[in-house]
């Protein structure tokens, strides 16, 4: 069983989740080295947001192939070392939703009534009703910047409390926020207009200090500020003027540039700002389903799935997954069959899908194919994550092709390898639920399983020389326990494939190649991929 470590504290339920298929080591506040230490005997990490997973970490994981961030945000993952090393990066970007929208509202309506400083004046003894009258919501815009799932269910709860919503996103279309009737402006329109901007978006280069000064000075007088999503995406120094200045009437923030947050951070010396520390996931619910939900990812990948919601592969829905969860494995050994009956520097791969697999999400089965092509001829290791990188850098041309025509198979994929050797091609389908067949090799009609270790040969069509191949194979001891033959015009040449029980010895291989009428015989296991 593959070792998994955790590394922060998650759940027990996920942890009881990944027990069915590794061996579990809790043990979380390890310092940087102490993990570097020890990572080189887990094949799975998983994380929260205070394990640091750098590039040090990753060289140092040899046998490391996922990592799981029990929450959305990756920032504590280097995940472009990861990817480099063909290390699926997975998050759970809906387990935390609903919680961290409801302390966006939390947030809003603390900060309109400044219920925060209106609490610690009763406890200090005060009655100060005049000192904190507040505003209402109702009828007042909010602004939403990023209206992803957070997004949404933020604007919808907005809506109940009377609020106009208007939302900046380059990758939502009009008609569905009309649908959620959220109207649609640009980032320096939605800022002119608003009473009050929540911030729901990633913090990457795009978004890193997006507002600053300049877009301070574009808001309304008297505008509200949330921050539930990434710290940085806010100009910190910004946005302490801004408040002091009276320009911003109030902030409220749960996520800051550095946390834990720094004594010298220029928000905490501001009166007129809720801080709270990064508490959008804290609630039991929350932290219940991300760990789930990452720990469910896990073991679908140890069990030779591809996980829902990488970071560093398309993702992939569950619904999606279960129609194409068979050609995943078929594509894969596909591949792997190409690479092992052929040899030469690879030049291209071409991938047609025809019936109904063609109106599928194609990308993760075309990730397989390359996954079977490369792993027997690499030392390295090769799946889904890494394989079309191995591809770029190895100047293999990759494309995908589509054809409606149903054929003789409701659906079939079609692999094309072209070589220094020349070209080579397989056909396979899934009968029923998960019965995969290759009903072609390089022109010949077969019906062949992709399973265990096979025996093919290219040999002329004439008697004896299968007769011959048996007898060979019976001496060594080696039994054969399906055949299949396939042959384009009677006595020229034809295919043999045989399922055998156990791998043919390098000295029968000779054997083989030595009988009269055999052009070529390879050896192919199927244990090399997956």
């Amino acid at each position: 069983m593959p070792k998994v470590l955790v590394a922060d504290k998650i759940s027990a339920a996920g942890v009881e989740i990944l027990k069915q298929v590794a061996d579990v080591d809790v043990n979380t506040g390890l310092e940087k080295e102490a993990l570097i230490n020890c990572i080189g005997d887990y094949e799975g990490l998983v994380v929260r947001s205070a394990t640091k997973v750098t590039a040090d970490v990753i060289a140092a994981a040899g046998k490391l192939r996922i990592i799981g961030r029990a929450g959305v945000g990756v920032d504590n993952i280097d995940v472009p070392a990861a990817t480099q090393r063909g290390i699926v990066v997975v998050n759970s970007p809906e387990g935390n939703t609903i919680a961290v929208a409801e302390l966006t509202m939390a947030l809003l309506l603390s900060m309109s009534r400044s219920i925060p400083a209106a609490d610690a004046s009763v406890k200090a003894g005060k009655w100060e009703r005049g000192k904190y009258e507040g505003v209402e919501v109702y009828g007042k815009t909010l602004g939403i910047v990023g209206l992803g799932k957070i997004g949404r269910e933020v604007a919808k709860r907005a809506q109940v409390f009377g609020m106009k919503v208007i939302a900046c996103d380059p990758y939502m279309s009009a008609d569905v926020a009309k649908k959620l009737g959220v109207e649609m402006k640009n980032l320096e329109d939605l800022l002119a207009v608003s009473d009050y901007i929540s911030f729901h978006l990633p913090k990457n280069k795009e978004t890193e200090g997006m507002i600053s000064s300049r877009e301070i000075e574009l808001m309304k007088p008297d505008v509200r500020i949330i921050n539930t999503a990434r710290g940085g995406i806010i100009d910190e120094a910004a946005l302490a003027e801004g408040l002091r200045s009276g320009k911003i009437a109030a902030a409220a923030v749960d996520v800051f540039s550095q946390e834990p947050i720094t004594p010298d951070n220029p928000l905490l010396g501001v009166d007129n700002i809720i801080t709270t520390p990064h508490l959008g996931a804290s609630t039991a619910e929350a932290q219940s389903k991300v760990a789930v939900d990452v720990a469910e990812q896990m073991v679908d990948f140890f069990r030779g799935l591809p996980p829902r919601a990488s970071v560093n592969m398309p993702a992939i829905s569950a619904e999606v997954l279960g129609r194409i969860a068979s050609y995943l494995t078929l594509a894969e050994r596909m591949g792997s069959l190409l690479t092992q009956t052929g040899e030469g520097r690879l030049e291209s791969v071409t991938v047609t899908y025809s019936g109904e697999i063609s109106s599928e999400e194609t990308d993760p089965i075309t990730r397989a194919v390359l996954k079977g092509v490369f792993s027997p001829m690499l030392s390295e290791r090769v799946n889904y994550v890494n394989a079309p990188i191995i591809a770029e850098s190895r100047g293999v041309r990759v494309t995908e092709g589509r054809s409606s025509d149903r054929g003789d198979f409701a659906s079939l994929i079609t692999i094309e390898v072209r070589a220094e050797s020349g070209r080579r091609e397989a056909s396979g389908t899934v009968l029923g639920k998960n019965e995969m067949r290759i009903v072609s090799l390089d022109g010949y009609r077969i019906d062949l399983m992709p399973e265990g270790n096979m025996l093919i040969t290219w040999h002329e069509d004439k008697p004896g020389v299968i007769g011959k191949v048996g007898t060979i194979l019976g001496n060594s001891g080696i039994n054969i326990g399906g055949m299949y033959v396939g042959r384009q015009v009677a006595g020229r040449n034809a295919i043999m494939v045989l399922s055998v029980d156990s791998p043919v010895p390098e000295e029968v291989m000779k054997d083989l190649e030595s009988i009269q009428g055999i052009d070529r015989v390879r050896q192919i296991s199927f244990d090399l991929a997956g």
